[in-house]
């Protein structure tokens, strides 16, 4: 079992928790009734109450006392046994009872839209919906919160899963949970904390932004926003000013309203740096975990070279603050989106898909989830999510709970030119290699001229060979390099592969 430690990050957070106005004993919103607690660990449980105020928390016959210290006080929970429902009572000079708590297996669910999707306006909702109520699965949603400075606090509710409390929860979340909780058979308790098209600058802390020369672009980027800002808030009072009298009078002679001005970016907007979070990531340290799901990438894409160090020092950072090592962190490849072309060429969200890819490569306990068969060319909300919890399920499955379980499909482990040809090989070849539906496609290949065309590809066994008779001195393959890819890779499991890239040339998305 890994040691779990406080970190400094949580340790401050602990001490700056808000003093209740009364004397009595109060623990934090996430330790409530319907609660999961995550088993496996000396389970940190915490809240308020004077200075000196003997606090005690007892469950399943274990009791831990505590002395309250600059209003704050906390405990740890060891050797919990799985199960429940269980009645968790803390003492000091009032007492609390707290019902119906579990313990199992927790995670945290964070992201954009996509993550933030509810299960109501996803596929097939009627039939997931009504077969939602489980009392071994518990959901948590963080309310929307920006802040300038870390929060401690947190609104919120655990509830069961019922049709009532499904609906507007996130499908992937609840998607994964429901799996995890099929297949382990114990009980599952989802966070939900997302927001839609937010960057993940604004899910990283200022501290992790300000010591990494590389990322201090994106603060040099909102202190110019902030200068500027002044000037464009007037600009902007104008033209709405503009707009009414122009839509009122439309209105009148039955023509168009025209399109409303936009306010700029401002000193409140939810995307700017660490906003999110200092609102709902630093307010649930540090509440026992398992691992995070992620489902985000769309509001980065045109910064994708960026995200390639930015989206690792987020991960990290997390791992830090919530001071239990580096606990699992899984996330999904940006699904296909924009119009399908058969031509070769440069994409923004190819790059971003290439540093998520890089990132599971390269940071310890990563996975992710392809799914370059769940998308839709006008939508950036591809309405299937349930093949997405569903593979990011498998990634904790395979890796997490050591369930025989295929996790992953191809990827790309080595290239090697033999001649006018690439040979490829790859791991989590599961069942073999799978052109699905098909001669396999997908593929394109460059020369030293470093321009791409299509591609014609074989699979000989293990391997893949590429070729083409335009390229006679083949340096680098491609695959699925688009907007919307089109390769149809998969392995035998029934798994699709990453699209991916051999060469190093330079990346449109890359700073200037």
């Amino acid at each position: 079992m890994q040691k779990l430690m406080l970190s400094s990050a949580a340790l401050a957070a602990l001490i700056a928790l808000p003093r209740p106005a009364s004397a009595a004993v109060r623990p934090h919103p996430l330790i409530s009734e319907n609660m999961i607690l995550q088993r496996g660990m000396a389970v940190p449980v915490w809240g308020t109450a004077d200075d000196g105020e003997k606090v005690t928390v007892e469950i399943q016959g274990k009791r831990e006392s505590t002395r309250a210290t600059g209003g704050s006080w906390q405990v740890r929970l060891k050797d919990l046994k799985t199960g429940g429902p269980y009645t968790m009572t803390i003492t000091g000079s009032n007492r609390i009872e707290l019902q119906n708590v579990m313990v199992g297996e927790v995670w945290v669910a964070s992201g954009q839209s996509n993550m933030e999707w509810p299960l109501s306006a996803s596929a097939n909702p009627e039939a997931a919906i009504s077969a939602a109520r489980n009392p071994l699965l518990r959901l948590f949603t963080v309310p929307k919160t920006h802040l300038d400075k870390p929060t401690t606090d947190v609104k919120g509710a655990w509830q069961e899963a019922a049709p009532q409390s499904v609906e507007r929860f996130s499908a992937v979340a609840y998607y994964f949970g429901r799996d995890l909780q099929k297949a382990l058979g114990v009980p599952v308790g989802m966070i939900h904390t997302s927001w839609g098209g937010t960057p993940a600058e604004a899910w990283t802390s200022r501290r992790v932004l300000e010591s990494d020369p590389q990322l201090q672009p994106i603060l040099d980027r909102y202190s110019a926003a902030m200068r500027a800002y002044p000037l464009a808030k007037l600009q902007y009072d104008q033209a709405l000013a503009r707009w009414r009298e122009e839509s009122e009078k439309a209105r009148q002679e039955g023509r168009p309203v025209p399109r409303q001005p936009q306010p700029p970016f401002g000193p409140q907007n939810p995307t700017r740096p660490s906003a999110l979070y200092n609102g709902m990531i630093a307010p649930l340290l540090p509440y026992g975990i398992r691992g995070a799901i992620w489902y985000q990438g769309e509001s980065n894409a045109g910064r994708a070279v960026e995200y390639q160090r930015l989206f690792p020092a987020m991960i990290r950072n997390w791992r830090e603050d919530w001071g239990q090592g580096d606990f699992p962190f899984f996330f999904v490849q940006l699904a296909p989106f924009m119009a399908k072309t058969a031509e070769p060429g440069e994409s923004a969200w190819a790059e971003l898909r290439e540093a998520q890819r890089l990132t599971a490569k390269t940071l310890p306990h990563t996975g992710m989830a392809v799914i370059t068969d769940v998308g839709d060319e006008r939508d950036i909300h591809p309405r299937q999510k349930e093949p997405v919890g569903a593979r990011l399920a498998l990634q904790a499955l395979g890796t997490v709970y050591g369930k025989d379980v295929a996790y992953s499909g191809p990827e790309v482990k080595s290239a090697a030119i033999e001649g006018d040809r690439i040979v490829l090989r790859f791991n989590h070849a599961s069942g073999g290699l799978v052109a699905k539906d098909g001669a396999l496609q997908g593929f394109t290949i460059a020369g030293e001229d470093r321009k791409w065309v299509t591609a014609q590809a074989e699979i000989r066994g293990s391997t893949i060979v590429v070729w083409s008779p335009q390229v006679k001195k083949p340096i680098s393959v491609r695959y699925g390099w688009a907007s919307f890819p089109q390769g149809n890779l998969w392995n035998g499991a029934g798994l699709p592969a990453s699209p991916f890239r051999t060469d190093d040339f330079p990346l449109t998305t890359a700073p200037r």
